[in-house]
């Protein structure tokens, strides 16, 4: 069973990447509320850690709820991946998943102040995983799933949120904090969207964006997206950090680029992975923003 765990986390989810992942998610949306409310004094401890493995035993049930959902459609159109193959079983996933959710849910109820926020967050992913029990209107339709899977990333975030407002007696309904709700969520429709968009010889019986609308509809739509992004990470470093601001927009207009340049000529490169790119930068740099701030203040 170690030996089939193995091999899915190495090729599905892997650990210690994701797991740093919850770390960065929760930290950047933690220190971003309680910079842009004037606090400088921390309290971290014990419960920002459980926070973090949240985070990370959440997505990695999203990950095995997902195989499972599509465990028909992968045998035929993924056969190589670990489940569909073989090499995975899935009363594997079912254990691992049972002890990691397990401890989530007994560190959160000893540690943390947003319990319901907790039960909320799990509620909704349990919704996503049976979807929404309406499988025969949302599993053919493209962007029916979209709408209703994708918004789990503000549920996540809103369960960081929380915390931070409790523990430390801030406001719940600031601009500020709709705007975190947003951060980063933007990204994940972005890249949901941008790696179901193909150039038209790539396209099989898989069902993407571009096969849908067109390539090129579908790839304005997630430039759009980008800019309204970058728009919301400005809001929340400019009273931090201007040359963030400046590095972000150089960020943002990179990949502007490259969405123009796909438009043009679809068979050059996946856009898929310069979004994954131009994710990476603008997230490290909304992390070392808030690095900055704590090391030599306003600039």
């Amino acid at each position: 069973m170690l030996k089939r765990l193995h091999i899915y986390f190495k090729e599905m989810y892997p650990i210690i990447p994701r797991f740093v992942l919850g770390l960065i998610v929760f930290f950047e949306i933690y220190f971003i509320i309680l910079l842009n409310n004037g606090i400088t004094s921390f309290n971290i401890g014990i419960q920002e850690f459980v926070g973090s493995y949240t985070i990370f035993a959440f997505l990695m049930w999203l990950r095995i709820a997902d195989d499972f959902k599509d465990y028909e459609t992968d045998k035929k159109l993924f056969a190589q991946r670990p489940l569909p193959s073989g090499r995975v079983k899935k009363k594997d996933l079912i254990i691992i998943c049972l002890i990691v959710q397990t401890i989530a849910l007994i560190l959160n109820v000893i540690f943390m102040n947003n319990i319901y926020f907790f039960a909320f967050l799990y509620f909704y992913g349990f919704l996503m995983s049976k979807w929404f029990f309406q499988k025969s209107k949302i599993q053919p339709s493209l962007p029916l799933a979209l709408v209703t899977h994708n918004p789990v990333q503000m549920i996540v975030n809103l369960y960081i949120v929380s915390f931070t407002c409790i523990k430390y007696s801030l406001p719940a309904f600031t601009l500020t904090n709709f705007l975190v709700l947003l951060t980063l969520y933007f990204p994940a429709l972005i890249w949901e969207v941008s790696r179901k968009i193909k150039a038209p010889k790539d396209e099989n019986d898989y069902t993407t964006y571009s096969k849908l609308f067109g390539y090129k509809k579908a790839t304005k739509f997630v430039f759009i997206l980008t800019w309204a992004d970058i728009l919301t990470n400005i809001l929340l470093v400019i009273n931090l950090n201007k040359i963030s601001v400046v590095l972000l927009l150089i960020n943002v207009l990179w990949m502007s680029a490259k969405f123009i340049n796909f438009i043009k000529d679809p068979t050059q490169y996946k856009i898929v992975d310069k979004v994954e790119r131009y994710t990476y930068i603008q997230e490290s740099l909304m992390l070392i923003t808030v690095v900055m701030y704590l090391i030599v203040g306003k600039i």
